[in-house]
């Protein structure tokens, strides 16, 4: 009777337990249950590997505001080689108020204008990188964000000492100019003043000397970045008549550049390039010589280097964790769940019979039990 008193307060005292326990199925060991736990801690740590990579990862924001700075100067990089002695062409730049622009900052280099063999090998770098800026436009991203360590974009100098003549003229250096639409060219003989706008001393310049073969080196605007190529830079033209005419119509964009290595102020821009030979009698008027038309942009683009918050970072790992373990415990169960189908023990009860339990002397049948005192 002791004994029997003592179960039944073992379960009333399990009756008044009110939090709910864990199946005992959910406790106990088995091989399946191993692997997918050794499977999911492996998922956790791949995954949570690879966002650890996406959250050091930055992405360039692009922004659009209106343009208020129309005081400041526009400053304009030029380095251009023309297939002419330094004597016979003239740079300048005519802006659309016909104010002349001096040319002070230009210096006129003589040179030869085929390259090395190592400027050669530069030059074909540099056209295979701008062939794949214009097909893979996102790469400008990857541009901006390895800015200051990327190789120097100026031509390198020449490893040899020519032994041709110097038959070119490098024009390089820099020219501020008025934030309006201008028009910047070289052509035929030095400019000087004249009251009605400028005009070019060519007529002492004999027309088979003529040659805009040109190369540009590099052509920007703004403060000049190292790492940065600019639409133009590379491009290399070769005359195929003496009276030749090149234009290229270009639109600034002024631009804010902002990441985790610099800030400037700088301008990006698109071009249009155009050429045609000058023949009066076929009614192609013009003059010969290389111009470079721009107009800037009433826009401003602020390009800001943007990077993952570390709160989000954190979330994003605890949804890894979470997502996995409800993922693989659901996957166990119906894998299970269809093994039990097919091996044909799924049941849907299992029957237990009730255990005999003494109470007072009585079965669950409320039958009086025989003792070994009872007669026969």
């Amino acid at each position: 009777m002791r004994r029997v008193s003592r179960k039944k307060a073992l379960n009333f005292v399990k009756e008044l337990d009110a939090f709910p326990k864990v199946p005992e199925s959910y406790v106990e060991t088995s091989a399946s249950g191993g692997t997918v736990s050794l499977v999911a801690f492996a998922a956790m740590a791949l995954l949570a590997f690879f966002e650890f990579f996406v959250y050091r990862d930055t992405w360039m924001q692009y922004e659009y505001e209106v343009d208020k700075d129309f005081s400041s100067k526009l400053r304009i990089n030029i380095d251009i080689t023309v297939a002419m002695r330094c004597q016979f062409v003239g740079a300048d730049v005519l802006d659309l108020a016909e104010t002349m622009v001096s040319s002070d900052g230009l210096l006129y280099e003589p040179v030869v204008f085929e390259l090395s063999p190592q400027q050669r090998l530069w030059h074909r770098t540099l056209l295979l990188v701008q062939n794949r800026l214009r097909e893979e436009h996102s790469l400008q991203d990857v541009i901006f964000k390895s800015i200051m360590r990327g190789a120097p974009t100026a031509l390198p100098p020449r490893e040899d000492d020519p032994t041709q003549p110097l038959n070119a003229c490098r024009i390089h250096g820099h020219l501020y100019v008025n934030k309006v639409a201008g028009n910047f060219h070289i052509t035929v003989g030095k400019a000087i003043p004249h009251p009605r706008g400028h005009a070019h001393l060519a007529a002492l310049v004999s027309h088979e000397t003529y040659n805009f073969s040109h190369r540009i080196d590099h052509l920007s605007f703004g403060e000049e970045i190292p790492g940065i190529l600019n639409p133009l830079d590379g491009t290399e033209k070769v005359c195929t008549d003496h009276n030749q005419m090149f234009q290229y119509f270009i639109t600034i964009v002024p631009t804010k550049l902002e990441t985790y290595k610099v800030s400037a102020e700088t301008h990006q821009y698109s071009v249009t390039e155009r050429e045609r030979v000058i023949n009066h009698a076929a009614g192609s008027h013009g003059v010969s010589g290389i111009f470079m038309k721009y107009d800037v942009s009433s826009l401003r683009v602020r390009v800001t280097e943007q990077h993952m918050p570390l709160w989000q970072f954190l979330v994003r790992l605890c949804g890894i964790v979470g997502g996995i373990f409800s993922t693989t415990g659901m996957l166990h169960g119906l894998v299970g769940f269809c093994v039990d189908v097919v091996c044909c023990r799924f049941k849907l009860g299992v029957y237990k019979p009730k255990g005999i339990s003494v109470v007072d002397g009585h079965v669950n049948s409320q039958t009086p039990l025989l003792s070994e005192n009872n007669d026969h």
